[in-house]
């Protein structure tokens, strides 16, 4: 019992790991104009048509304002994954990496 309690506690300490890591305070470069991309235009329909984002040049009135809000990585991820409200959910247009981009873009730009 207590090893399986060992390996869900060190299963659950990995995952948090991987989401930090998105969330670092200098995320990729590359990473950040892959989202800003994504949010733009690239994703369907494009985040940028509900949200405002100044960093973006969006100025939807449909989404809550992301400069306003500013969520964090996981708050991002987790919208896109599940949908929230009219937003859609984009988990089957989407792959990780493109979901995971698009959080840290916004994570990192919003509000500033």
């Amino acid at each position: 019992m207590r090893k399986q309690l060992f390996v869900l506690l060190a299963a659950a300490s990995m995952a948090g790991a991987g989401i930090s890591a998105h969330a670092s305070e200098s995320p990729d470069p590359a990473v950040l104009e892959q989202g800003k991309e994504l949010f733009i235009s690239k994703a369907a329909p494009a985040c940028a048509v509900c949200h405002t984002l100044a960093d973006a040049g969006s100025a939807g009135t449909i989404g809550p304002d992301l400069d306003e809000i500013k969520p964090d990585f996981a708050a991002v991820k987790k919208a896109m994954y599940e949908g929230l409200g009219v937003m859609p959910n984009f988990s089957q247009s989407l792959n990780e990496d493109e979901i995971n981009a698009v959080a840290s873009y916004v994570s990192h730009v919003a509000g500033k």
